[in-house]
């Protein structure tokens, strides 16, 4: 009998839930623009409040924090590479900052993480946001990378580099009724070729954080904020990790991206800042790619075969240079010497069983 039921909903639930959306869709549009107008008109105001911006040397993170000064909040900068934060220390001075602190600080390490928010709140007595904008992209195909060693460092930055912040600063968050804003991105649920890595753990962060609104309730918001591309540099160059290995691939990482890329990432860091104020849920720039998240549910075979015959047809013919600086393919891995796994010998049969069988 379930099985039946479930037969019927899978015909019935996805047309009459198209049907019905497309008749809601004018009141919804109506009343989100009437939820952003009171929103907007009761923004919080940042004067004084403190928030943290893990990442800040990265071109996103950067921007987010000259939006902050802007609003007259007080910085603390995070980074590894804390000379880096220096100059833009100096500049949301000039913006409007009240304070700006510079830690510098691993994300992908839990102490850190509990020792930068320890400084902030011995500081400053307070924390009311807190930014994960840290990001490492890469620009290969999979079976491409060559080197598996970068494959977790990818991961720890992308994903570990979100939770660790968030769960040093979550107890602070809770007493000033601050807030979480996450660096997401829109390769969490759109495929995009040569990022399989990054789209998996934007995938993860996305998800954490989804659930993680449920868990805190109204104590503290979640802002989850999703960009497209924003520009940047994915030139080839060696991935160096910090133990000492190295992987040969083509990489990209978001403090590459330039000034020079139509204002995007100033764009998408006002609206972030904006909707983080105006205590939004989701921050989309630009948000005609929530489009093809409605073909990804309702019509995949449609969405595949659109982004096949993009990707197809913007592929140009590989050079004779292309060609030689492609890595051959790595060699197929020699089978063991000796089985993974032993079965123990049966015992022979015999003869006159053997002849029964027959």
């Amino acid at each position: 009998m379930e099985q039946v039921v479930n037969a019927v909903m899978d015909l019935v639930v996805p047309p009459a839930s198209m049907v019905m959306l497309a008749f809601a869709w004018p009141t919804l549009s109506f009343l989100r623009g009437v939820e952003w107008a009171l929103k907007t008109l009761t923004r919080e105001d940042m004067l004084g409040k403190v928030v943290v911006i893990t990442g800040a040397s990265s071109a996103i993170g950067e921007q987010i924090a000259y939006e902050y000064a802007r609003r007259n909040a007080n910085l603390v900068l995070v980074a590894r590479r804390e000379h880096r934060l220096f100059g833009i220390r100096d500049n949301a001075r000039l913006l409007g900052a009240g304070q700006a602190l510079v830690i510098a600080a691993d994300v992908v390490k839990e102490d850190d993480c509990r020792r930068l928010v320890s400084d902030t709140v011995s500081y400053f007595g307070q924390l009311n946001h807190l930014v994960n904008t840290v990001s490492l992209g890469h620009d290969f195909n999979f079976e491409e990378a060559g080197d598996t060693t970068a494959f977790p460092h990818l991961m720890d930055i992308n994903f570990w580099g979100n939770v660790y912040p968030t769960y040093a600063a979550l107890p602070y968050l809770r007493r000033s009724h601050g807030r979480v804003v996450v660096n997401a991105s829109v390769e969490s649920w759109l495929p995009m070729p040569r990022m399989s890595l990054y789209s998996a753990a934007k995938a993860a962060v996305v998800d954490f954080y989804e659930t993680l609104r449920y868990e805190v309730k109204d104590d503290v918001g979640v802002t989850v904020a999703t960009h497209g591309w924003v520009g940047g540099d994915a030139g080839g160059g060696k991935f160096t990790l910090e133990e000492g290995g190295a992987a040969e691939m083509q990489w990209k990482e978001e403090r590459e991206a330039t000034a020079g890329s139509g204002g995007q990432v100033e764009a998408y860091a006002r609206a972030l800042v904006g909707g983080a104020c105006r205590g939004d849920a989701y921050v989309k720039r630009p948000s005609w790619y929530d489009v093809f998240l409605v073909f990804r549910v309702f019509a995949p075979d449609v969405l595949a075969w659109t982004f096949r015959l993009l990707l197809s047809a913007a592929a140009a013919p590989t050079t004779a240079a292309a060609a030689a600086r492609r890595p051959p393919p790595a060699a197929l891995p020699a089978p063991p010497l000796r089985p993974l796994l032993e079965y123990p010998v049966a015992a022979r049969r015999p003869a006159a069983q053997l002849q029964k069988l027959e």
